[in-house]
């Protein structure tokens, strides 16, 4: 069976987990996960990075700091995981969902505008498998109508816009570390911010609502309750796993990179023959290999293909179901477009196996069986 996806570890990852251990300090912001904090600043060029226990819980935080409140409007896609709404339903905010584009699948920002009301406080670009939103336009128009940026980077790590690392654009940026992401830590997440205001609320919102760490710093003499938040800390062994795949992120990143590339070869003569079509990557955006997906024509074609590929026990999965359908989304959130593309999209999507320890035989074997299907086509 070649999986979709199977999480990766080297030689260092255990040696730093059992170190961990040897600190005497295995909860959070211990030794690993200051040094993950300092890799992050230093790689991303970011004022502040805060490893926080999922990118679920990142987005959580960046919605205690923009201070939303019930009523208040989110504008993103529909075509996200349900956490990008989720953290700011649980703010009390609503969900308002806008068609893609067809070209990256990221939000359309020509739409945007039309969504906006009295009531709109955010924006939250989701740079859907790593390629960038247009954050030219939609910085523009969270400027001229004053809303925060938050960007959902989950999928968009060691990727960039016009020289920019992704999540650092915005006012907020969100990652993940899930076993499914390019650099990984089973669990995991980030935050960070450029914006002084929000990194020292992020702090205590993330260690409780407390001053915590400025007592650890010595700016205060005890600590106390001064904010909302929760237990957004990792562990330190989660911090030691991430510190041992941050160190070779230039070599998973060059290997997810090259096997992007032979799919895209294999399969671009039937693209050229208009039988499936194939992602694109606009001119100002890096494409950090997060994901290799195939759009078919119709989703009988799509069905069709993932159960072939399963016969011959290959993973191909689909995407997400649009949140706009799901029943959540239509309790919670609205939808201020038509979602033709979206609908499309979720519709005819079909995903490769990618991850780094692919082997070159299992994906000859992919892209072989792959295209018995679609010469039929």
């Amino acid at each position: 069976m070649i999986n979709f996806n199977v999480p990766t570890h080297n030689d260092k990852t255990i040696e730093y987990i059992i170190d961990s251990f040897a600190t005497g300090h295995v909860s959070g912001d211990g030794k690993y996960t200051k040094l993950c904090h300092n890799w992050l600043r230093e790689k991303m060029h970011v004022d502040t990075a805060l490893l926080v226990h999922s990118g679920t819980a990142a987005l959580e935080l960046a919605a205690i700091c923009a201070n939303l409140e019930p009523g208040d409007e989110v504008i993103m896609p529909s075509f996200t995981f349900c956490s990008t709404a989720n953290a700011f339903v649980l703010a009390g905010a609503k969900p308002v969902f806008v068609d893609i584009r067809p070209d990256t699948l990221n939000i359309d920002e020509k739409l945007i505008e039309g969504a906006i009301t009295d009531k709109t406080r955010a924006i939250v670009p989701v740079h859907y498998a790593g390629v960038a939103c247009e954050m030219d336009t939609i910085m523009e128009i969270a400027q001229r109508h004053n809303l925060l940026v938050i960007e959902d980077a989950a999928q968009a790590f060691a990727s960039s816009y016009k020289g920019k690392a992704l999540g650092t654009i915005g006012d907020m940026g969100c990652f993940s570390f899930h076993e499914t992401k390019n650099i990984m830590s089973g669990e995991g997440g980030l935050f960070v911010t450029n914006n002084t205001e929000f990194a020292e609320r992020a702090e205590i919102i993330r260690e409780k609502g407390t001053n915590r760490s400025k007592f650890f710093r010595g700016q205060v003499d005890k600590y106390t309750w001064v904010d909302k938040g929760s237990s957004y800390l990792p562990s330190d062994i989660i911090g030691a796993y991430l510190y041992s795949m941050l160190e070779v992120a230039d070599k998973v990143q060059a290997k997810r990179i090259s096997i992007w590339k032979k799919y895209y070869d294999a399969f671009t003569p039937f693209a050229n023959a208009g039988k499936i079509r194939l992602p694109i990557i606009p001119d100002d955006c890096t494409n950090n290999a997060h994901m290799f997906y195939i759009l078919f024509n119709d989703l009988e074609t799509r069905t069709k293909f993932i159960s072939f590929m399963r016969e011959k026990e290959i993973m191909t999965p689909f995407h997400y179901i649009p949140l706009h359908s799901a029943p959540a989304g239509q309790k919670f959130g609205r939808v201020a477009t038509t979602m033709d593309v979206t609908n499309l999209v979720s519709d005819t999507l079909v995903r490769l196996p990618l991850y780094f320890d692919l082997t070159d035989y299992d994906q000859e074997r992919v892209i072989n069986t792959a295209c018995e299907f679609i010469k039929g086509l």
